[in-house]
């Protein structure tokens, strides 16, 4: 499993044994259910993923069915029985407790680590990595000035904490 996409606040981030998987987008018909976006690379991660929140435990959510040709899952959490219930979780960030992801090969890292690397474009720093944003079209940098650019070809060098942007 590699974590892929993120979106949300460095704030979020500080707290370095949580790694965001998912947001809850919307409810999904009237019997509590809800459509989550999932960060994850592969959405059947979420079968096996802890999942947990600010407003439930890991106990309490439970993977229903993936959305087809699509990053979204449907997702059911106990004591959510309603539409009006599941309407109330919309915007609710999903984490999973860093020491249940799985060990990385070499090379691999997860988007959350690069959280304040320097970023580099033709030799100039331009800005420290705050983010990640996906709207379907390939993974942005959000950089610490609010400026976004492509993640898409860039290098990651872990080693200096530095990503080169290819254009």
């Amino acid at each position: 499993m590699f974590i892929r996409k993120r979106k949300a606040k460095q704030n979020k981030m500080l707290n370095h044994n949580r790694i965001l998987v998912g947001r809850i987008v919307a409810p999904q018909g009237i019997r509590g259910e809800v459509r989550v976006q999932s960060f994850a690379q592969n959405t059947t991660d979420f079968k096996s993923l802890p999942v947990f929140s600010d407003k439930f435990t890991s106990e309490d959510f439970k993977f229903v069915r993936i959305v087809p040709n699509s990053s979204v899952i449907i997702a059911k959490i106990n004591g959510i029985n309603d539409r009006n219930a599941a309407e109330t979780l919309r915007g609710t960030d999903l984490f999973v407790a860093r020491d249940t992801l799985p060990q990385l090969k070499e090379g691999e890292y997860y988007q959350a680590d690069l959280i304040g690397f320097d970023v580099v474009r033709g030799g100039n720093k331009i800005g420290l990595v705050d983010g990640f944003q996906n709207y379907g079209a390939g993974d942005i940098i959000e950089l610490d000035s609010g400026e976004m650019v492509s993640f898409i070809g860039a290098t990651v060098d872990t080693e200096n904490k530095v990503i080169i942007l290819r254009y």
